[in-house]
């Protein structure tokens, strides 16, 4: 694979306060420089034989190949935030980032900050949107090889020396002052209406109990800590209690084999929560069985061990 160079998406002479001459260097040399060492690389990497080269060989270039391919594609992001007036937000984008971030003010405070906090140093800030989350997020990068798992950025500030040292030489704030008057808001919301559209990642689908009320283990943590009245059953089976001896605060274990022995201690007027060891089965079953008794039963996704992961208080199983 070949990769190719994207065209200037801003026009240089047009922006306030950052000479043409820093924008062409930083395009010939850095970014055209990133994306020629990211086509030997990858020539490279497909010119070796995996079953016979060293797996360091092959790690050390993929590892080049990532640093490489995220350089261009933030260089390309850069460019592209760049030739608008950075005062004016769409409402849209104004919109989205309100909601997250509470003001466009505050959002360009942290912005600013996180710039400042990488002055003389090597970086990147993004605004990126997570869909898992679907929300907007500042991130800071040390390096180019620094990423969000699943997200995508939509704004792009260089803070390497290389982006400002021309105009500014070591003084970064009339950098990151020019920079934030010259974002191309237009494109930016562009970018984020193209994101939102990416769905988050599929969650869990328990087909066998799909019309089956559950609440996530955050749901069951804020009803106790609202003293909200709620019966929680432990249905772990006992085999399953003996690998891990203790139990969710609050809760009371009960066998899931023998619940019409203890089905007639559950009171009808409180809501019951059922969980196992991972939420995918027993707990279900039982919820199932309570609620075909007239109970109002749901099951605790991620059970037992979602609890513990969410650091939910637990005592020693008796």
């Amino acid at each position: 694979m070949r990769y190719h160079l994207a065209p200037l998406f801003c026009r240089p002479w047009t922006l306030n306060g950052i000479t043409p001459r820093l924008i062409e260097s930083h395009y010939e040399n850095n970014y055209g420089g990133a994306l020629h060492r990211l086509n030997a690389i990858t020539e490279a990497l497909e010119s070796l034989d995996s079953g016979t080269t060293p797996v360091d060989v092959i790690c050390r270039l993929k590892r080049d190949e990532s640093a490489a391919l995220n350089c261009t594609l933030l260089h390309e992001l850069y460019f592209a935030s760049l030739g608008g007036d950075g005062r004016v937000v769409p409402d849209m984008m104004a919109d989205a980032i309100t909601r997250d971030f509470g003001s466009v003010d505050r959002w360009r405070k942290e912005f600013i900050a996180l710039a400042n906090g990488l002055a003389g140093g090597v970086g990147w800030v993004l605004l990126t949107y997570v869909p898992r989350d679907r929300r907007l997020i500042n991130q800071y990068a040390s390096d180019d090889s620094q990423s969000i798992a699943g997200g995508i950025p939509i704004l792009a500030l260089d803070m390497y020396e290389h982006a400002y040292h021309v105009d500014f030489g070591a003084n970064a704030a009339p950098y990151i002052a020019s920079f934030m008057r010259n974002i191309e808001w237009n494109a930016v919301q562009g970018r984020y209406e193209d994101a939102v559209k990416v769905a988050p990642p599929r969650p869990l689908e328990q087909k066998q109990f799909g019309d089956l009320p559950s609440l996530t283990v955050e749901q069951v943590a804020a009803m106790l800590a609202a003293g909200t009245p709620v019966q929680i059953i432990d249905n772990r089976p006992r085999h399953y209690t003996t690998r891990s001896p203790d139990i969710m605060a609050g809760a009371v274990w009960r066998d899931p084999e023998r619940i019409e022995e203890w089905i007639g201690e559950l009171s009808k007027t409180e809501p019951v929560v059922t969980y196992c060891v991972y939420g995918f089965h027993t707990g279900c079953e039982t919820a199932v069985a309570l609620r075909n008794a007239g109970f109002d039963a749901s099951y605790m996704t991620g059970g037992h061990y979602g609890w513990k992961a969410l650091k939910g208080p637990v005592k020693l199983f008796e």
